[in-house]
């Protein structure tokens, strides 16, 4: 695991050594065991190194094949790199290392562009071709690992973090505002936009391809599609599933380093953990984050797994006083991001890091299987599709119309949003269900200056979507949408920069590429029943996990946000949110704002998330615009 970073000018003039290393400087953190580069004319690639497979110096890329004709910066591991190189040495490559990236240079130069396919991992990647003057960049299927780039006047510019990025003063910190309209809709900002104008994300799946005069172009070589439903039994699809994560545990179990795992009370990780014990000679380390609020706090579930397969286990119990890190957050992030799971994530992180460099978790299980509320909440609503679409649409469109002309209330915000919900198709509730600012509430609090500043950002973005046919199976839909947008652009963010900040590497077998497609051929019926999600996951595993875990309801990883803003963290709140800078920003309509506030205090109405996604995009304007 590594922090990566580049420069091509294809007019061949010089990239200077200092901006290099200043960029991989800023991505210490997740490469601090080394640093290494490479120049050419017009060609600077630079990487900081986290050692895990092959700890010695001579490992450290940029690595170069035989001729010193194609050099590879590198983020992540490839699982099936001994297998690749067993095959390539049989093909007569040379090997210097023993590291899994030298593997993608001789790939690249069997099957060009198409190697990434051989790549069973997690990656981002940056290969600099010297006779065909041409960079190619890629990232994983799933978007585990981050690649941002920029174009500048003659070439091109990349980073593992939009900070490192933002070092070249040839990359402008203009914000986006259409993409930040996008951050107050799902609280992240979904690829291939960034809060920067001149910035964008890499999307997973994809490869990009610059040639000579600066052509730039992306390619999709993966995606979550809709996969033919299989005709297997519950009980052989059971076994496939066993099957697959138990593979994909053993897989991410390689490692020349110390390795645990992160252990929450639930299905998902308990089930990585019985997995990563039964495949185990000595105890695996095991590591928890707890609230003090009870109602929310997830050890003594945690604490049953441990207790059976006797891990060697360590706890740490969130107060409060954590929320000192947030600064550090928003540097890290870049841009806005308030999943406020950021926090006990970079919290288990840290701790974990004291005793081992890698740690496998339970991420992907909710996506493969159905396991969110808002999928049954969002299900709910289509007892109403026996009313046709037409006769929903005549009826219910002119009142929450008229609705929408009355001063924002609460109850005439939830009646307007239950009309569109009513009157929706799936791909309209879902986005509404998920929102985090619901569209009545926006509607409040953007200023006409906010709004004209979206517009002007667009340049032909859109919003985060997937096609979709009223013959989709609902639930299907769903897990497809959060596999492109949610899981890369959120989960996977949120994880892997909290534990990169901590120099901690994290694999998740769960989201084994082919695990996911085998997953995406289940009936949705064995995913979800009994509105409770999961379905198979709980029966195939049955076996290995306390029924505590199994029976127990969905549980957020979170903190308990609601009571920290009232009470600890009000102070807090009210000076970011309230003071002049704030208002200077002209941004949002600070009466609205006032009005969340007070009535979140006074308990009248719980706006936390609202609140908590307000407070940190004011305080990343202050960190990178102001």
């Amino acid at each position: 695991m590594c922090g990566i970073a580049g420069k091509i000018r294809f007019d061949g003039r010089p990239i200077l050594r200092e901006l290099l290393e200043s960029m991989c400087n800023a991505l210490h953190h997740r490469g601090p065991d080394a640093a290494n580069y490479h120049f050419e004319p017009g060609v600077g690639l630079g990487q900081r190194r986290l050692s895990v497979i092959d700890l010695s110096d001579a490992a450290t890329p940029p690595l170069a094949n035989e001729t010193n004709r194609i050099w590879v910066v590198f983020n992540g591991e490839i699982y099936n790199f001994r297998a690749l190189r067993q095959e390539l040495e049989g093909k007569g490559h040379t090997f210097r290392t023993e590291t899994d990236t030298e593997v993608i240079i001789h790939l690249y130069e069997e099957y060009d562009v198409e190697c990434v396919q051989k790549l069973h991992g997690m990656f981002a990647l940056a290969l600099w071709d010297a006779d065909r003057r041409r960079l190619i960049a890629a990232r994983d299927r799933l978007g585990k690992k981050p690649f941002y780039y920029a174009s500048t006047t003659q070439g091109i510019v990349f980073a593992s973090s939009l900070e490192a990025l933002l070092h070249d003063n040839e990359v402008s910190r203009e914000p986006n505002f259409f993409a930040i309209d996008q951050f107050l809709d799902r609280q992240y900002v979904p690829s291939p936009l960034t809060a920067f104008r001149s910035i964008r994300k890499l999307e997973p799946g994809h490869i990009l391809i610059c040639e000579p005069g600066g052509r730039c172009e992306t390619r999709r070589f993966w995606a979550a599609t809709p996969r033919l439903v299989t005709q297997a039994s519950e009980c052989e699809l059971q076994e496939e599933l066993v099957r697959l994560t138990r593979e994909a545990v053993r897989m991410r179990m390689i490692s020349d380093v110390p390795l645990g795992a992160l252990l929450s009370g639930g299905i998902d990780s308990g089930t990585i953990v019985a997995l990563m014990a039964q495949e185990s000679s000595s105890s695996i380390k095991t590591f928890s984050i707890g609230l003090e609020e009870t109602d929310m706090d997830e050890l003594p579930y945690a604490r049953l797994v441990a207790k059976r397969y006797e891990t060697d286990h360590m706890e740490l119990v969130l107060k409060p006083d954590v929320i000192d890190i947030l600064p550090k957050l928003i540097r890290y992030y870049g841009e806005p991001f308030a999943d406020s799971s950021a926090v006990p994530t970079y919290c288990v992180s840290k701790l974990a890091r004291q005793f081992v460099t890698v740690a496998l978790s339970g991420d992907g299980g909710d996506e493969n299987f159905g396991g969110y509320t808002h999928y049954g909440q969002t299900l709910a609503w289509e007892h109403l599709d026996v009313i046709p679409h037409f006769l929903r649409d005549a009826v219910l469109a002119p009142v929450e119309g008229a609705l929408s002309t009355f001063p924002f209330t609460d109850t005439m915000s939830r009646c307007a949003r239950a009309c569109m919900m009513a009157r929706s198709r799936l791909p309209g509730r879902y986005m509404t269900q998920t929102a985090i600012f619901k569209p009545q509430e926006k509607q409040a609090i953007l200023t006409s200056r906010f709004r004209a500043l979206v517009n002007d950002s667009k340049n032909g973005d859109t919003g985060p979507t997937l096609p979709w046919q009223a013959t989709d199976d609902s639930l299907d839909w769903m897990i497809r949408h959060d596999l492109r947008y949610y899981l890369p652009d959120c989960l996977m963010v949120k994880v892997d920069v909290a534990a990169m900040a901590n120099s901690l590497e994290v694999r998740s077998p769960l989201l084994d590429h082919h695990l996911v497609e085998f997953a995406l051929t289940i009936p949705a019926k064995l995913k979800r029943s009994a509105g409770q999600g999961k379905s198979i996951m709980r029966k195939a595993f049955a076996n290995l996990l306390p029924q505590e875990i199994l029976n127990k309801p969905k549980t957020g990883f979170g903190i308990p946000l609601r009571k920290w803003l009232q009470v600890d963290l009000a102070a807090m709140m009210k000076s970011v949110l309230l003071d002049d800078r704030a208002v200077r920003r002209g941004l949002l309509e600070q009466r609205f704002v006032r009005q969340m506030v007070q009535s979140h205090l006074a308990g009248d109405r719980d706006w936390s998330t609202r609140l908590w996604a307000m407070i940190v995009l004011e305080l990343w304007f202050r960190e990178f615009i102001d």
